[in-house]
This record gives C-alpha cells, sequence and structure tokens, in this order.
C-alpha cells in the first residue's frame, strides 16, 4: 500500500497513479531486492502493471546508436516466428489525453477562503508538483487538461504541469491559456506546461534531435547569469530565437549545452514558465525558489495587487540576494597523513581547488600534509603547511581576507575545526561564508541525538544507540534496544575493536 504524505494527503514515493512508461529495457537485472521501503521487485510491479520488461540487453551499445541518430522509434520483438507489427509513433496520438486526470480534485484548506485558489491544469501532472503547492499552504484544484478553466472556474492562479508528447497535440489546452494570458491572474508553467504558456503566447516549438534528459542539465538565467544544474525529460522545445519571440515576452533560461531555450517570462504580467523541472523529487532542488516566486505574485493576485512590482523586478531583486560574488576561499585540509593514507580526501578536494580556479576564484589551502596532489606545485594559489586547528585558521583568515571557506574536503579533522569556529562565532565575526555543506548540516550529522531527530521529523526510521561507559551500561543498553546488537568502540581506527552480539 502506497503511504501517503501526511501534510499533503499525496502519495509519497510514486509520482505517479501508475507506471507511464510504455516497457522497460535493462543490461542487468537482480531478483532480488532489499531497498527498506520495497513491497515487491520491480518485476513483479512491471508485471503486476502489465508492462513489459527485458534484460540482457547492451543497452550502452543502443546508446551509442541514438546518440548518433538521434531519437528513434522502438519496439520489443519476442522471437522470429511473432507477426511483424506496424511501427507507432507516439507523437501521432495525444498522450495529453492519455494520461491526464478525468475529473476535478480538490486538495487543501478547502473552506478557508483567505488562502488564495490555485488551479493545476493536469497535462500528466508530477505529484510533486501538487505536493510543492500543498506544502506552501495552498488551496488547489485539479482539472483536466481539456477543462474550459478560462471561463468555468475561479482561481487567483494557474499553473500548467508537465506532460508528454507534441505540444501542439493539446490545442483545447493552449486556447483556454490564450484567453487567461489576456488577463492579469499569476500564470506559471513547468516542462510541457511551458511549451503549451508558449504557443498560447505567439511563439512556436520544434522537436529536438535527441531531447535533453537527466538530472545535470546546465540552465543560465537570463537575469543574473547564473548557472543552474536542472533535471529534465523532454523532447520538444521553444522556439524563442530573437526575431521570433513575440512583444513583451523576455527569454528567462537558456541551455548552456545546446542553447534551447529553457524559459519564458512576460515583461509587464506575472506569466512565467520553465521547460526543466524545479520540483524534481531527485534533485537537484536549485531552482526550486521559482515556486516561492509564484507564491508571492499569488498573494499579490489575493490581495488584488498586481501591478506594483513586475515579476522582472522581482527577478532582479533575487539576483541581488542569491548571486554573491565569491573571490577567495579557505579549503581546509586534512590532519597529519602517511604517504598513501586518505587519498579521498585528496583528490576530493584537489578536485574542488580545480573548480574553484576555473570559476576565477583564488584558493587558499591550509594543509600539513608535504606529499599530496593538493599541496603540489600549481594546484592552490597559496598553501599554508599548518596543522588544521582553529587558531591557525583564524590566523590564516586575518591574513587572507577570504569570502568563503570549504570544511568538508579534509576529514574529520576539518569538520571538527570548522565546528569549533562556528561555535566561537568566528565565521560571523569575519564575514567568512562557509560553501557548500551548512555548518547546520555537518552538525546534524556529526551528532547522534540530532541526526536521530532530524529523521523523527521526517519520519524515517533509525537504528536505537546508546554511549556506554561501564560494562553495566553496556548490558542495560542491550536489555533496552535488544539484541542482536552492534558495540563500537570509541576512538578507534577503522572500527577496530567493533563486532556483533547476540546475547548477554
Amino acid at each position: 500500500v502506497e503511504a501517503v504524505d501526511e501534510v499533503t494527503m499525496v502519495p509519497r514515493f510514486v509520482e505517479s497513479d501508475r507506471i507511464q512508461a510504455s516497457a522497460l529495457v535493462v543490461s542487468e537485472y537482480s531478483e532480488d531486492y532489499s531497498h527498506w521501503n520495497a513491497k515487491m521487485s520491480l518485476g513483479n510491479w512491471l508485471r503486476k502493471s502489465g508492462v513489459p520488461g527485458v534484460a540482457g540487453v547492451d543497452t550502452r551499445e543502443l546508446t551509442k546508436i541514438i546518440r548518433e541518430r538521434g531519437t528513434m522509434l522502438a519496439r520489443i520483438k519476442m522471437d522470429e516466428i511473432e507477426p511483424e507489427s506496424p511501427w507507432v509513433d507516439p507523437n501521432q496520438r495525444n498522450l495529453v489525453a492519455e494520461v491526464a486526470t478525468h475529473g476535478v480534485r480538490t486538495f487543501g484548506p478547502e473552506n478557508d477562503q483567505t488562502v488564495p485558489h490555485l488551479v493545476i491544469v493536469d497535462c500528466g501532472m508530477k505529484y510533486n508538483q501538487l505536493r510543492s503547492f500543498l506544502r506552501r499552504g495552498l488551496r488547489v484544484s485539479v482539472v483536466p487538461w481539456d477543462f474550459n478553466f478560462a471561463d468555468d472556474i475561479q482561481y487567483d492562479g494557474l499553473f500548467i504541469s508537465n506532460g508528454p508528447g507534441d505540444p501542439q497535440m493539446a490545442a483545447t489546452t493552449v486556447n483556454s491559456l490564450r484567453k487567461c494570458l489576456d488577463g492579469e491572474k499569476p500564470i506559471f508553467g513547468i516542462c510541457l506546461g511551458h511549451q503549451l504558456m508558449a504557443l498560447a503566447g505567439g511563439f512556436k516549438t520544434y522537436k529536438l534531435k535527441y531531447g535533453n534528459r537527466g538530472h545535470n542539465q546546465p540552465c543560465i538565467d537570463e537575469f543574473s547569469g547564473r548557472c543552474y544544474i536542472t533535471s529534465q525529460n523532454h523532447g520538444f522545445a521553444v522556439d524563442a530565437s530573437r526575431p521570433n519571440c513575440p512583444p513583451g515576452w523576455k527569454p528567462f533560461f537558456t541551455n548552456a549545452n545546446d542553447q534551447t531555450n529553457e524559459g519564458l517570462v512576460h515583461l509587464s504580467k506575472p506569466f512565467f514558465s520553465v521547460q526543466f523541472h524545479p520540483e524534481a523529487c531527485s534533485g537537484p532542488h536549485d531552482t526550486e525558489y521559482l515556486f516561492d516566486l509564484f507564491m508571492r505574485l499569488l498573494d499579490n493576485s489575493k490581495i488584488g495587487v498586481l501591478d506594483s512590482l513586475p515579476i522582472t523586478s522581482l527577478l532582479m531583486a533575487k539576483q541581488d540576494t542569491v548571486v554573491k560574488r565569491v573571490k577567495k576561499v579557505i579549503l581546509l585540509g586534512s590532519g597529519g597523513l602517511s604517504i598513501g593514507q586518505a587519498g579521498e580526501f585528496d583528490y576530493s578536494g584537489s578536485q574542488a581547488i580545480k573548480a574553484l580556479k576555473e570559476e576565477g576564484i583564488r584558493t587558499v589551502l591550509i594543509n600539513p600534509n608535504i606529499a599530496t596532489v593538493q599541496t603540489s606545485k600549481g594546484m592552490a594559489d597559496k598553501v599554508y603547511f599548518l596543522p588544521v586547528t582553529p587558531d591557525n585558521v583564524v590566523k590564516v583568515a586575518k591574513n587572507e581576507k577570504p569570502d568563503g571557506i570549504l570544511l568538508t574536503f579534509g576529514g574529520q579533522t576539518a569538520l571538527n575545526c570548522g565546528i569549533e569556529l562556528h561555535r566561537q562565532g568566528i565565521f560571523k565575526e569575519m564575514n567568512i561564508e562557509v560553501l557548500g555543506t551548512p555548518i547546520e548540516a555537518i552538525l546534524d550529522t556529526e551528532y547522534r541525538d540530532r541526526f536521530n531527530q532530524r529523521l523523527s521529523e521526517i519520519d524515517e526510521p533509525y537504528a536505537q544507540s546508546k554511549a556506554c561507559c561501564t560494562m553495566e551500561e553496556v548490558e542495560d543498553a542491550g536489555k533496552t534496544i535488544g539484541f542482536p546488537v552492534i558495540l563500537r568502540a570509541a576512538l578507534a581506527l577503522g572500527g577496530l575493536g567493533s563486532g556483533f552480539a547476540d546475547d548477554m
């Protein structure tokens, strides 16, 4: 039984009410499954859903073919004697009509008229889009793609969801959207919703040779110049080139790889859209702020303030608060090492230095180890061969005056040093920003009680544990926790002295 999110009352771990893929092809498949939340194997889930799957295929070779020839039609043929079936191009079908909801559904505080009312047009919506709005306390009505939302429902804001296929197949949605664009109510679109808004606004769409897929698509914010890493899955794009951009609109984001359009914004009305998925459940979450931007537009719409602050002004304000130019960074190395030890710290730290230098950021390394890649000539701009201690970091910081500091590339020594500097208020006093993993996240993971508390807040299970100093305390802990238990000796390298106990 699928768990339900207690806040949103939406299924918690899936993005749709069924498997949407026509088939699954994998290189290798294991019959065994071990995920803590699994109720059945992948094969059984596919079988239950009536979706075919095939394993033992050279998927790397398939990838090479698609890479050279572009997106292709495909089918699974069971054997040579099976009769040939006709090729079917899914883009010739209205896929939106096949996957969208068929009725109107309501969520959130239904009777609270003080809360903004959002209408979501479901074109194949991912559940996390709905979750993202419900977590922000909205009243939500989800309507089908062909619902006359321009005339038959009152709302404070409109959201057009993602969905499959050619956007021109959803002409009914485009026609309703075109009426809404004549109004002043905020509108936000994601993925297919972006393409449908574009068509309604006078843009054209076209099919990409490959499509953009995956969790690492870089997109440039045209207002700030900042690059965001985004999650995408689409085969069509909007033509927003200068001669084809209708008056009143401006590109919002551009894909840094292929220069395709990744978002649009209206220059005077509260309308914007993005091609990527800011709500992607597995991340990245760099662009989730777009939901908060839309919330501000909704709040203004609810109280009738529509033209006091154009969306472009909000985006420029976002630029001022988000983009802070870092010019110099201190990176903390590890404690004293023997040659060959802790290669992961050396590798990750050296890669961090390279990445910072590529961005034009000066790097200052504190590392007492001479025989490492990090401390090699030509890596960091300046190296201090000093033990990684709070006193030494303060001395270096006073001399170098850095904008930021990285604490997570030197193992426990660097983490402990960073925690102590935080406790002393040094970072705040010297106006040094902790980059990468926030200090609060470090504290949460360093202290088991805090970590368990965070897990409890999101209803995640965790193993019971107890710190003991005497044999009596160990015996009491075993009785309280229950056998078997794992005993781990404190301050032991590599878990030496640890083991399992099945009984007293």
